[in-house]
């Protein structure tokens, strides 16, 4: 097998299809736990999944051998978003989840979709680069499908204030050491949906707003569902005398 990791190669089909396949699986198995004892046992046992993968990966990349100023340090959003995932994950803590759903859903799958990954399989980046991202992935799902842990309109703003001023502290960084973190003060060479947004610095104002609007579609429907429940309990309950 061919040591280097090409995009929309086989390796990248299977890997799609492993995620895709793992989906209902997971939702299903979500769905039958949730509400129950099993429940919290469920979510931290995920929860140590992620952090088995992605430790070990981030300690690789500061091995000696492996280090390099601008790739190994933990500033791109995805290595914040396993931290973030696995808290959420074992305390069901409003914000964590929140930030796990919207840079999940919709941040985090990119990375599934062009990744920019160098080694081909059996290579530990390859496993650890699949594994994290898959997880986190599934993770966001499996908070907000299978149990129903629903963001808000508070919710969506905290997270795009968070993420916004990841933006500006690691574009600030990369302007100062000449790193390229987050891909915010350049494209990847590898080609990525940045590629439809224009060029440095219009593609990072489309993509702030383009992934504010995602993230809005996302809120819409789940606060929507909650007035209706909220009205539902409304009805059945006494009136008040």
């Amino acid at each position: 097998m061919d040591d280097r990791f090409e995009a929309f190669s086989t390796s990248h089909y299977l890997m799609l299809a492993l995620f895709v396949a793992g989906i209902p699986v997971l939702i299903r198995q979500g769905r039958r736990v949730r509400g129950t004892s099993a429940e919290e046992r469920s979510r931290r046992v995920f929860s140590i999944a992620i952090i088995a993968t992605a430790l070990p990966l981030q300690v690789l990349q500061l091995l000696p051998g492996d280090w390099s100023l601008d790739t190994s340090l933990p500033l791109h959003l995805c290595d914040l978003a396993w931290v973030v995932t696995a808290y959420a994950l074992w305390t069901r803590r409003p914000w964590a989840c929140a930030l796990t759903c919207y840079w999940g859903l919709t941040l985090t799958s990119q990375a599934l979709v062009t990744p920019s990954l160098s080694q081909a399989f059996p290579h530990p980046r390859f496993i650890g680069y699949w594994t994290m991202h898959v997880l986190v992935v599934w993770a966001a799902l499996y908070l907000t499908a299978a149990l129903r842990v629903r963001p808000s309109w508070r919710l969506f703003g905290s997270t795009i204030g968070l993420t916004i001023g990841w933006m500006v502290a690691v574009m600030a960084f990369n302007v100062t050491t000449g790193t390229n973190y987050g891909y915010l003060n350049g494209k990847p060479g590898s080609g990525s949906l940045l590629d439809l947004l224009g060029p440095w610095p219009w593609y990072v104002v489309s993509e702030v707003v383009l992934v504010s609007a995602v993230w809005a579609l996302i809120t819409l429907p789940w606060t929507a569902a909650g007035r209706r429940a909220a009205a539902g309990d409304a009805a059945r309950s006494p009136a008040l005398t």
